[in-house]
């Protein structure tokens, strides 16, 4: 009898499969015939190459009638992390955006976990799409029933799918214009352009950060990169606001990226960065710098300050210690020879790096937010034990709705997390 899958009443077809007796086991070829699974999982594969942008969608819907679902959905994160987007294309359900805060696709989003909802007609499964272990977004569907065998084929289309969405996305303005939910500034077109994925979750390390104003920041940004057992992160804040901002945060992660890539010590690509500014824009100009290093092994990590406000060290979900230490002058301002600090790790610790808006900003009623209140709201939602990304993305609008929604100057926060 021909194999049937289990997701389906028809035989799936056989190839190449040797006759029963024929042969010795050692001799025998494999089953290469294709299952009703795999055949799924080919369409997308077999179409990804030349798969123009705004065609995702309705391969998505094709293959999820093929599996037997409806209402096929795929939601994108906007750039303020507050909903979820429903991605247009033929066969995709549309609808409004979903707060992340207030809906079960938003709860697969923080959790980066499937959500199985039933309705009346069937079950309604959401699906993150991870790539590397950013969140892209959700994909939803609904199936009469759900067993084992949907639940695998499910996670890994969606996984498919954000690879697709993810290597599309330099080809096409249209998962930029999804996710926007206001205009953008052309300073924060500049940042958003140079950002690494907000999020980066690895079985020894994990990252995660927050931009805000989403939509016109100006001089702050980051940037991330694993060689390798070594994470290297730098934060930055460029002095004012607006393009002028922007342009010289440009030039400060160029030359932190080509340092980096050099192979250079925390030291030298100070100095390196230091020089690059200080040559395109002259003595007054400056940026401040928080560059680290991180061995993934030994959860050992360096780091070097350059004007940046100290990191904070969480540990078993508590602020432990500002991590205060020697800094020198901004980027940009020729300062000495940066001393590198050390510190030794445990696994599960946090360390939180925040540009100086984040607590220099103004409460509603004037008073200066502060370390305190931060370090307050950090206890507070650690105590949910949340994953990296929900703390961080939480940490931040809990801070913006402090100071009365709005935001004066750039306030950003990245977040590394030693998994040991």
């Amino acid at each position: 009898m021909a194999p049937t899958d289990p997701l389906s009443s028809r035989p799936a077809p056989v190839r190449g499969v040797a006759a029963e007796g024929e042969g010795t086991a050692a001799g025998r070829r494999p089953d290469r015939s294709e299952s009703f699974g795999e055949a799924l999982l080919g369409k997308i594969l077999d179409s990804a190459h030349e798969l123009p942008p705004h065609l995702i969608g309705p391969l998505v819907a094709d293959v999820v009638d093929q599996l037997g679902g409806r209402r096929p959905q795929v939601l994108l994160q906007d750039y303020g992390q507050l909903v979820l987007v429903p991605l247009p294309g033929e066969g995709l359900t549309g609808g409004g955006p979903q707060l992340i805060d207030d809906s079960e696709a938003g709860r697969c989003f923080l959790d980066a976990v499937p959500v199985e909802v039933p309705q009346e007609d069937g079950v309604r499964v959401h699906l993150p799409l991870l790539d590397g272990g950013d969140q892209v977004g959700v994909m939803a569907v609904t199936l009469d029933s759900v067993d084992d065998d949907d639940r695998r084929l499910l996670l890994r289309i969606s996984g498919l799918v954000a690879d697709l969405l993810v290597t599309k996305h330099g080809y096409s303005d249209l998962f930029f214009d999804v996710r926007r939910d206001e205009g953008m500034s052309v300073a924060a077109e500049i940042q958003w352009s140079l950002l690494p994925p907000l999020a980066m979750i690895m079985p020894r390390v994990a990252v995660a950060g927050v931009l805000e104003p989403a939509y016109d920041v100006g001089g702050d940004s980051f940037d991330y990169a694993l060689n390798g057992d070594v994470l290297h992160v730098v934060m930055i804040d460029a002095m004012g606001h607006g393009l002028d901002a922007a342009t010289m945060a440009t030039v400060a992660i160029g030359a932190y990226r080509h340092a980096r890539r050099a192979g250079i010590g925390l030291s030298e690509i100070y100095a390196f960065m230091d020089r690059a500014v200080a040559e395109q824009f002259g003595p007054e100009q400056f940026v401040t710098a928080q560059m680290l290093q991180l061995d993934t092994t030994t959860g050992r990590v360096q780091w070097v300050n350059a004007g940046h406000p100290p990191p904070i060290l969480v540990r078993d979900h508590r602020v432990a210690q500002r991590l205060v230490a020697p800094t020198t002058l901004p980027v940009g301002l020729g300062g000495s020879e940066p001393q590198v600090s050390e510190l030794g790790l445990v696994p599960g610790d946090r360390v939180l790096c925040f540009t100086d808006g984040v607590v220099e900003e103004h409460k509603s009623g004037g008073e200066e937010f502060g370390e305190h209140q931060l370090i307050d709201c950090v206890n507070h939602l650690e105590r949910t034990g949340r994953g990296i990304r929900a703390v961080t993305r939480s940490l931040s609008h809990t801070l913006k709705r402090a100071r009365g929604g709005q935001t004066s100057d750039d306030a950003t926060l990245l977040m590394v997390e030693w998994r040991g």
